[in-house]
């Protein structure tokens, strides 16, 4: 081999020796997957707001057989101008559902109803529609839907309660949902717009 050849060889193995050797640094966001102060200080303000309309405007409002659940609008809302990934949705349902154990008449149902139904805003927010105008009025209509009636499954097995009771409940779980669709649609515009989001 000559000493030209022998120069090159040894130079493409100091090239793919130094290659190998370089470390791969990843950067990762300090911030990655948490949610900061502001958030949730305007998830705590969503839910409080929501509890206090539940006890007020909702106990009026249910007079005429619609029961809102405006604490699944806050949630919702929350969801929908923080964009939090699946985990932090979660973990919002779970709040909203900690609240609303203030007022239940089935304890710890909401639990699996909220957080299911957070899960489902949260697919919303990651969906084809995400962008679409009507979003905010589709997801959470559905949102509170899958919550009711998945509140009604828990619930009148734990009352012991016949199916009648389904067809009583039906009517206000969906009546509930397009209360909240047309709540969560109003609000969701002005909102994002304050809060610059």
């Amino acid at each position: 081999m000559s000493t030209e050849n022998l120069n090159e060889v040894n130079t493409a193995g100091t090239e793919t020796g130094s290659a190998e050797q370089a470390p791969r640094v990843v950067a990762v966001s300090k911030n990655a997957g948490v949610l900061d102060v502001t958030s949730l200080v305007l998830v705590a303000v969503l839910i409080a707001a929501g509890f206090i309309l539940n006890l007020t405007v909702g106990k009026a409002i249910s007079a005429i057989g619609i029961g809102p659940e405006f604490i699944i609008s806050s949630f919702c809302l929350a969801i929908l101008l923080l964009k939090p990934n699946a985990v932090q949705s979660l973990v919002i349902g779970l709040i909203a559902a900690t609240v609303i154990q203030l007022t239940t008449s089935v304890p710890g149902a909401d639990f699996v109803a909220e957080g299911a139904a957070s899960l489902v805003m949260f697919a919303f927010t990651r969906s084809a529609l995400a962008d679409k105008p009507v979003m905010p009025a589709i997801g959470s209509f559905v949102t509170t839907l899958i919550s009711g009636l998945i509140f009604a499954a828990i619930a009148i097995p734990a009352k012991g309660a016949t199916i009648e009771l389904f067809y009583v409940m039906l009517p206000v779980i969906v009546g509930t949902a397009f209360f909240n669709a047309i709540v969560v649609q109003v609000l969701a515009a002005p909102l994002k717009k304050v809060l610059g989001r």
